[in-house]
């Protein structure tokens, strides 16, 4: 008897449907609503990276090389040896993706401090992967990572373990002492620092690839740079780890004017610089903003974006997102946790956009408008 289509898929990504960001597609479909819940810079590309899209756009017609130039720069940035430390990829979701992919078998597990980015958990199911969430400590309002229980966590199941810093979305870093622990474990640990950037990579831990093999960094240029749309992401780690996590990348998975208008991106220091200036004063600026709710905790970010908690004040996050989209806002949503429905975050805007912003969550809790003149 012949099978019907649906018996041939594998088990474990039988049934998992396509990746749909409906507030990414809301945005698109109505351009006049302010987009502040996907982590996005809110300031175009700037002129020199403008530049380099349009010289490249005229050789569209020949396929890419692999990366050399971008890559040898960004080793140099990072203090490594040389291009062979870096893979680049579509994006750093495309780059957890192919590191997964080396790593995991079906029935194999992956540590994931939570909350957390929702790629690692998409990329480590499809692979028939059992993800392990171990849960941030909320106390003092503001969450704290727990490296005592990531490592309690570990069995012999455990091929991965896997890190933000700083954590998206609580925006905050964990202190460095305990990435070495992770580090010595020997498990593949994959450090995030899609954010790093905001803070300076004096904070990151690029260096503990130096000494164990098992650490990898990832990076996107989605974020301070500001080239969500273009698509580019990289990894950093020992030259013999990038060869073979290397191996299972598509054929010119990066494109000729992503490749070169993100090499014009680290050559304009001076725009990066200005990017996250302007990005850390705002985040100043909406947390002081708040202060005068009772019982409105907003979590320290060292990010693009705002974690808050809103259920102390008896509302919900989901009262707040709807009242917000009646102003034209877009906020991201969370899930409940920590006995709170109260949860939801900000993306950092323009100027105009994080004041009608500020306005907007101030009318909805009825406080009149802050007393600072960091409304005008």
């Amino acid at each position: 008897m012949t099978k019907s289509i649906d018996q041939y898929y594998s088990p474990w990504v039988k049934g998992i449907p396509m990746y749909i960001s409906n507030h990414i597609e809301k945005a698109w479909r109505d351009p006049s609503l302010h987009r502040m819940m996907s982590n996005e810079n809110p300031l175009p590309p700037s002129d020199k990276v403008l530049e380099a899209m349009a010289k490249y756009s005229k050789m569209a017609n020949r396929y890419p090389d692999q990366g050399l130039v971008v890559r040898t720069k960004i080793a140099e940035m990072n203090g490594l040896e040389g291009p062979y430390n870096v893979m680049i990829g579509n994006g750093s979701s495309e780059v957890f993706d192919n590191i997964f992919r080396m790593f995991i078998e079906p029935g194999d597990e992956v540590i994931q401090h939570t909350p957390c980015f929702g790629i690692y958990g998409l990329r480590g199911k499809l692979l028939g992967a059992t993800m392990v969430s171990i849960p941030m400590i909320y106390k003092d309002k503001a969450m704290h990572f727990d490296p005592d229980a990531i490592l309690a966590a570990i069995t012999p199941k455990t091929k991965i373990i896997t890190i933000a810093n700083p954590n998206n979305p609580t925006g905050n870093f964990m202190d460095a002492q305990h990435f070495v622990r992770i580090a010595e474990t020997g498990i593949p640990f994959v450090i995030d620092e899609a954010y790093v950037e905001y803070s300076g990579l004096g904070l990151s831990q690029v260096a503990l690839t130096k000494k164990y093999s098992n650490v990898i960094i990832t990076r996107t240029l989605s974020k301070a740079y500001g080239l969500a749309g273009m698509r580019f992401g990289y990894a950093l780690a020992a030259k013999e780890v990038i060869d073979q996590i290397s191996g299972s990348l598509l054929p010119w998975n990066v494109g000729t004017i992503p490749m070169w208008a993100a090499l014009a991106a680290f050559e304009d220091t001076e725009s990066l610089a200005k990017r996250v200036e302007y990005n850390n004063s705002e985040v100043e600026f909406i947390t002081e903003s708040f202060k005068d709710i009772p019982g409105f905790v907003t979590l320290p970010s060292k990010s693009n974006y705002i974690l808050f908690d809103c259920g102390p004040t008896g509302k919900t996050g989901k009262d707040v997102l709807a009242f917000a989209e009646t102003k034209g806002i877009i906020l991201r949503g969370e899930t409940r946790k920590y006995d709170s429905e109260g949860w939801f975050r900000v993306t950092i805007g323009s100027k105009e956009e994080n004041r009608l912003f500020v306005a907007t969550v101030r009318e909805f809790f009825g406080m009149a408008e802050a007393t600072t003149d960091s409304l005008n």
